[in-house]
């Protein structure tokens, strides 16, 4: 088996087994093709099947030089899952990965947005250009729905459920949930697709897609993360934004105004609440306060309080 073959068979794997998205799939495919780079580069002739423990050692070390541990954790588990497929699949017997441990690295959260940088952000929008009216359904839907950007641009004008109050979002490995919609996000999606949208010249195949380019095709997630950027760039917001800080703000603020923490989970389609409270940053004042407030003993113990100083 040649790297090339090796890597078809864990493209098909992922896809039909494990049921991942493209883009999830892409992300696996570049973890091993770095290190096919390196292969070639310095002209080792092992294949997936025979490369052994030092070879990926040196890998990881090189790779260790130009990239944070981020990445490279990244990688590494990239590398474990493509040789346990090859395991998986009777070619090996061991994972070469076995022994290499990943850098410690810290959860990062995102910035979030405030109320009033999101409404300056939407605010900064040029509705007098023929894209203003689209731009602004998008921001609110990435904040009104806390969509993942994949999820936005893939989202399609039969998904949208708006007497019923809810839109059918289609998210990793093609899990679809449904995610309530507010009325002025409504409102603003119903202007952007009955008045713009409408006189675009849309292209074979793109007749049921959401958010349209100028040419009628699909917009790309390159080119949402392009109009947040000049945005934040345009009010001088001082900080690295993309479209997940919006996903990130939306769940923030439901949790902040009092949501539960299971209905966020179901909204931003986490099959474990584990990632939803990694994800969603809790503010620790307010923790206390909530533990002072709702905690069933406190109660008791003030009225014992109390009872000793009427008894003095």
């Amino acid at each position: 088996m040649n790297w090339q073959q090796g890597l078809k068979d864990y493209q098909d794997y992922l896809k039909i087994e494990r049921g991942l998205s493209k883009n999830s799939i892409h992300n696996y495919t570049l973890d091993v093709e770095k290190l096919i780079l390196f292969l070639n580069s310095n002209t080792i002739q092992e294949n997936p099947i025979g490369i052994g423990r030092e070879t990926v050692q040196q890998f990881i070390y090189e790779i260790a030089k130009v990239v944070n541990p981020r990445s490279q954790a990244r990688i590494i588990s990239g590398l474990k899952s493509f040789f346990n497929f090859l395991i998986f699949e009777d070619y090996r017997s061991d994972n070469p990965m076995d022994l290499i441990e990943s850098p410690k690295v810290g959860r990062k959260l995102p910035d979030t947005l405030s109320e009033d940088e999101i409404n300056n952000l939407i605010a900064a929008i040029d509705l007098s250009k023929d894209e203003g009216e689209r731009n602004r359904a998008i921001l609110e839907t990435l904040y009104g729905c806390g969509l993942r950007v994949s999820e936005l641009v893939s989202l399609q004008i039969s998904d949208l459920y708006f007497e019923e109050d809810f839109i059918k979002v289609t998210g990793k490995g093609d899990k679809q949930r449904f995610v309530p919609i507010s009325n002025i996000n409504k409102k603003y999606i119903d202007i952007y697709k009955n008045e713009k949208r409408v006189h675009l010249k849309i292209q074979k195949g793109h007749e049921d897609i959401l958010f349209l380019n100028r040419r009628g095709k699909q917009l790309t997630r390159a080119m949402v993360f392009t109009i947040i950027k000049q945005l934040a760039e345009k009010i001088e917001l001082n900080k690295t934004i993309s479209p997940h800080t919006f996903r990130h703000s939306f769940a923030s603020h439901l949790l902040g105004n009092g949501a539960d923490l299971r209905a966020i989970q179901q909204m931003l389609g986490h099959e474990s609440i584990t990632t939803t409270e990694i994800y969603v940053h809790l503010d620790r004042t307010k923790l206390s306060e909530v533990l002072n407030e709702y905690h069933p003993r406190k109660d008791k113990e003030e009225d014992k309080e109390e009872k000793n100083i009427n008894l003095n």
